[in-house]
């Protein structure tokens, strides 16, 4: 079904593609209607779960997804640059009192060169020793912020600063706004009452964020990724820099990582390091695994799911976490591959490379005889 759904996509003219775009955005606006959050979200406020998790999650899987979809590097510490932007709203905009479009800009640039920073030293490791130094890092920056005085440490930062209002114009208050319960709603104007203006700022970074990492994709850097996912060897004999583009894959993944902090921060109003627990990078990682490494559309949808499911069914208690858990196991078990994989994602799978590259996960193939292994060159 997914492939006969890639091939019709790969035939769709272009303006039958930017079409499907527009209808996507408009219904992504409207996702915020009261009528929509009936359903959705009964037991918590529907516009408060689509800015965060949601949206922050989806925001997070995509900049995850670049570092383990694209340039198959497995990281358990994508957490740290998520806290890294939170906390510089926080100290740029309470301390010092910066404006918040000038916080974002340096704590786009402050997560990148935390990324950079790791990925330096570090990046010569594959495998499971990679993923134990990112491990190690996200505790780093954890444990250091709650034992730093100087940012709040265990209490955090509180009083952080909403964004400036943009503008006051409203929605009109007419239909067919009012029946989907959007007539008189501010979308620019930023409090402490209304999260929908917040929702559609997160909305704009990530409609931002996907057309960028998209053209990543189709370019050099893009197909210099995809054959280091698939034998860093082989990419590295044939002239790719593999370091170096390893490098931009961790510094572009904690670029997307401290804009979604950032947000977050600025929404929140207050953060403690107990925001940014190991449970965030593997709840992100399970986002990108379940709904298709590799695949934007997947992984968004991966990561809707595991911000949305828990809250839908909250009133099951702490039984929607063991059913929850449960369907992950059942998912990785029937479909491996995600739910929306790619097609060269599936046929990594079919190789029995796990469709993760280098990264440990190689499992065994229709082919292969039993109890043998297949040796992997490092």
């Amino acid at each position: 079904m997914t492939d006969t759904a890639s091939r019709r996509w790969a035939t769709l003219p272009p303006a039958g593609r930017w079409t499907v775009y527009l209808l996507l955005i408009v219904g992504a606006v409207l996702l915020p209607s009261s009528t929509i959050g009936e359903f959705m979200s009964p037991e918590s406020d529907w516009s408060t779960l689509l800015f965060f998790p949601i949206g922050g999650y989806i925001l997070l899987a995509i900049g995850l997804n670049v570092v383990v979809g694209q340039a198959g590097l497995l990281d358990l510490g994508y957490v740290a640059f998520f806290a890294i932007g939170g906390y510089a709203m926080a100290i740029l905009g309470k301390n010092l009192g910066w404006n918040f479009w000038e916080i974002l800009a340096v704590g786009i640039l402050l997560a990148a060169l935390s990324g950079v920073i790791l990925g330096a030293p570090t990046l010569r490791l594959r495998g499971d020793y990679l993923a134990i130094v990112t491990l190690g890092f996200g505790e780093i920056i954890r444990i250091s912020a709650r034992n730093t005085p100087a940012i709040g440490g265990p209490n955090g930062i509180s009083g952080i600063p909403h964004p400036p209002t943009l503008t006051e114009w409203e929605i009109p208050d007419v239909e067919p706004w009012t029946s989907l319960g959007l007539g008189g709603v501010s979308p620019f104007q930023y409090g402490a009452l209304d999260m929908r203006p917040y929702y559609y700022l997160m909305l704009a970074a990530i409609v931002i964020t996907i057309i960028f990492v998209k053209r990543l994709e189709r370019s050099r850097v893009g197909r210099a990724w995809a054959a280091i996912r698939e034998d860093e060897d082989a990419a590295e004999l044939m002239g790719v820099p593999t370091f170096r583009f390893k490098l931009a894959a961790f510094a572009i993944g904690a670029a997307i990582g401290g804009l979604a902090g950032v947000l977050y921060g600025a929404q929140a109003t207050s953060i403690i390091p107990a925001n940014f627990l190991f449970i965030v990078s593997a709840l992100l990682l399970s986002s990108v695994v379940l709904g298709g490494s590799g695949n934007l559309p997947g992984v968004m949808l991966g990561a809707f799911l595991v911000a949305w499911l828990p809250e839908r069914f909250r009133e099951l208690a702490d039984y929607r976490v063991l059913m929850f858990g449960a369907a992950l196991v059942l998912m990785m078990a029937l479909r491996p591959e995600g739910l929306l994989p790619s097609r060269q994602r599936k046929a990594e799978l079919a190789e029995g490379t796990g469709g993760m590259g280098s990264m440990g996960a190689e499992v065994a193939t229709p082919t292969s005889a039993p109890g043998a292994t297949e040796v992997v060159s490092k």
